[in-house]
């Protein structure tokens, strides 16, 4: 794939196609054979040992940046007229969610001339390899950090409990290298919910559903695996805990959303015909947010999961306050 080499407009770099983010690089190094054969051989498991590498450290991301034009509606100026300061949009995608589809709601920010960058985590880290969700979070840091977008307003959409999970991530990224980023505000598209075993099983229905291979007892049987597998997990490492310090696994975004020490403005889109996220457990963390003096405005619907969708409703009440929100009005 290739990429622009000279500098964008905004002040950053990238072009509008999928990018591979390989943020560590390089392999370990491997003796000389005095056989041919041998070195050939190594040279060889050196190569494939390094793609692997680099397989496993890419972090693959969509970004798409507005034509530059008078006409774009969030241009913060940042005390130099000559340099526009254009607002970010990070989209983190719900669990099994399609760029496809995410695309869809990119497009509504970039029709006002903002950035967006669109990732949804794997199934995998976000289900079955939990501990991966660490590097995940410090790459997607790192990858603000490396595109100079951490000079920019930030907004985070985050779509259900999978995007939730993943801002989560990103927030204990940027405790730990103490790497605060210029947030002007995050959206929360119905999310976050509680953990609980019926939610599980809905959203494993409708990941895996899609696949005829699963139907209602395979969906059970995995909702059945991982609730047993995240309690001994978290139990082992609750015990761990006592005798060796150690840091704690942080499974549900309500939980550890809910005393988040940010106190950026907080949009909460959400619905009663979603089966995943009862719209009561966001009603919930609404109250808890707001009674820590957290700025929150909501805007609840009754026809789709997503209140934020293409086409037609880019005139309703919820992109217009979704505008507002952005521009702090």
């Amino acid at each position: 794939m290739s990429s622009s080499s000279s500098a964008h407009p905004y002040g950053v770099t990238g072009n509008d196609i999928a990018r591979e983010y390989q943020p560590y690089g390089g392999s370990a190094g491997f003796v000389a054979s005095t056989s041919k054969t041998s070195a050939r051989q190594q040279q060889q498991q050196q190569q494939q040992q390094q793609q692997e590498q680099e397989r496993e450290d890419a972090l693959e991301y969509f970004i798409k940046f507005p034509k530059p034009t008078a006409d774009n509606d969030f241009v913060l100026v940042n005390g130099n007229e000559e340099h526009n300061n254009v607002p970010i949009v990070m989209l983190l995608g719900w669990a099994g969610c399609q760029d496809r589809y995410l695309m869809k709601y990119s497009k509504i920010y970039e029709e006002r001339g903002l950035i967006t960058v669109r990732y949804t985590a794997p199934v995998d880290t976000l289900f079955w390899k939990r501990s991966e969700m660490i590097p995940i979070g410090e790459k997607i840091l790192k990858l603000i950090q490396d595109m100079n977008f951490d000079a920019h307003p930030l907004i985070f959409h985050i779509f259900s409990n999978g995007g939730a999970y993943l801002y989560q991530h990103i927030n204990l990224a940027v405790r730990k290298h103490k790497s605060p980023l210029q947030v002007r505000g995050v959206i929360f598209d119905s999310a976050p919910g509680e953990r609980r075993v019926l939610g599980l099983y809905r959203a494993i229905t409708a990941i895996y559903g899609r696949q005829k291979r699963c139907n209602c007892i395979t969906a059970l049987a995995i909702t059945l695996t991982l609730s047993i597998m995240w309690f001994l997990e978290e139990s082992f490492v609750a015990f761990k805990s006592l005798f060796i310090k150690s840091t704690p696994v942080n499974a549900s975004p309500f939980c550890e959303l809910k005393n988040e020490v940010n106190k950026y403005p907080q949009l909460f889109l959400y619905s009663k015909a979603d089966v995943v996220i009862p719209y009561r457990d966001v009603e919930k963390f609404i109250r808890l947010r707001r009674d820590q003096g957290i700025d929150v405005s909501s805007l609840l619907g009754s026809e789709t999961p997503f209140l934020l969708t293409s086409g037609q409703a880019h005139n309703t009440a919820q992109t217009q306050r979704v505008y507002c929100c952005i521009a702090g009005r």
